[in-house]
């Protein structure tokens, strides 16, 4: 099986903004989706990870050692801009946002 990388690195997590729709908030029925006690709201329709706006960013359900050990608290339910960034990093093939994350906290870009 291939390393995941991911579960090493978290850069992107420590890198950038993450918002998303209102509708992916956990519900009161299934409890699946994000905590609302880990956003804050920047529309009516719009919600953002603590963390991830101030300087320098670093998402709140992001534990562990950037670079080291890392996971996300909150994996199973995390926003769709998490599980859409750079698919296939867990694999050793980034793309150009989680190389610039990457460089940001000093390790190589994936793949080279």
């Amino acid at each position: 099986m291939a390393e995941d990388h991911c579960t090493r690195c978290g850069a992107c997590c420590a890198s950038f903004r993450v918002d998303f729709h209102v509708s992916e908030l956990a519900d009161g029925q299934t409890g699946a989706g994000v905590p609302a006690t880990l956003c804050v709201p920047v529309t009516a329709a719009l919600m953002r990870m603590k963390g991830t706006d101030g300087g320098p960013p670093r998402c709140i359900a992001l534990a562990g050692e950037i670079g080291q050990a890392v996971r996300c608290t909150i994996y199973a339910d995390r926003p769709s801009p998490c599980r859409d960034f750079a698919p296939y990093a867990a694999l050793g093939i980034g793309e150009d946002g989680c190389d610039r994350a990457r460089r940001k906290h000093g390790m190589q870009a994936l793949g080279v």
